[in-house]
């Protein structure tokens, strides 16, 4: 059985779609990281850095593997089940692309969020740098999109999954236009493609029964960007 600590966010959508892409068996654990439940030692013992997503697999002799990292828990669980991490030939090409999105868009995409609709005070140099950065990234997937199916070889791998969970969020990365894709045609066929599967459906259901904190109060903000406060002695 698998133990899935779940926030609805990209990095855990993603591994979401993966769980369901394989139908693997698992119990979606929520923690509502607005009221700061990632900070709390039990969570700390599976996750040190106090992020989702992280997973606890148990097997049938009670032997348990904690994975902590979105990434890490894709090419875990792509692993341990062989399937959707592409050939031995293209592994390269796989963890080329799956780091592009782990160091580059993804990072770049959650700053440019955190900047445009979550600081408390407006900067222009940072709203700047970190959505252009943000369309950089965008274009090269883009470009790359532009004669292909998926991001790795012919077939639908993790990095397409790590991709969409992202690529999902394009309105709050990429605010102010009606189509925040409408420059990413490829990408955009590329996202809807993937989005049209059964299992990025299921994904979307994951932990729907339970009310996660919206308000971005100062008990949310403490939880959410705790360095941008002084240490609590």
């Amino acid at each position: 059985m698998i133990r899935f600590y779940y926030h609805p966010t990209p990095n855990p959508a993603k591994v979401a779609l993966l769980l369901e892409e394989l139908g693997l068996q698992y119990e979606a654990i929520p923690v509502d990281t607005s009221k700061g439940e990632q900070h709390t030692p039990a969570f700390r013992a599976i996750n040190p850095n106090g992020k989702l997503p992280a997973i606890v697999d148990t097997d049938d002799t009670g032997r348990s593997i904690r994975v902590f990292d979105s990434n890490a828990i894709l090419l875990y669980l792509g692993d341990k089940a062989g399937r959707f991490i592409a050939t031995a030939h293209e592994r390269g090409e796989l963890l080329s692309w799956l780091f592009f999105i782990a160091t580059g868009l993804g990072p770049f995409s959650g700053q440019a969020v955190h900047f445009q609709h979550s600081a408390t005070e407006t900067s222009p140099y940072a709203i700047n740098r970190y959505r252009r950065e943000a369309e950089r990234h965008y274009q090269v997937l883009d470009d790359h999109l532009q004669t292909r199916e998926f991001i790795v070889g012919d077939t639908y791998s993790i990095v397409d999954m790590a991709g969409w969970g992202w690529i999902d969020r394009a309105p709050r990365v990429l605010p102010g236009n009606s189509d925040a894709l409408g420059a990413y045609p490829h990408i955009k066929r590329w996202f809807h493609h993937i989005d049209r599967r059964p299992a990025a459906a299921r994904a979307r259901t994951v932990c729907t029964d339970h009310v996660f904190k919206k308000e971005m109060d100062e008990e949310a903000r403490r939880a959410l960007f705790p360095s941008n406060y002084p240490p609590v002695r």
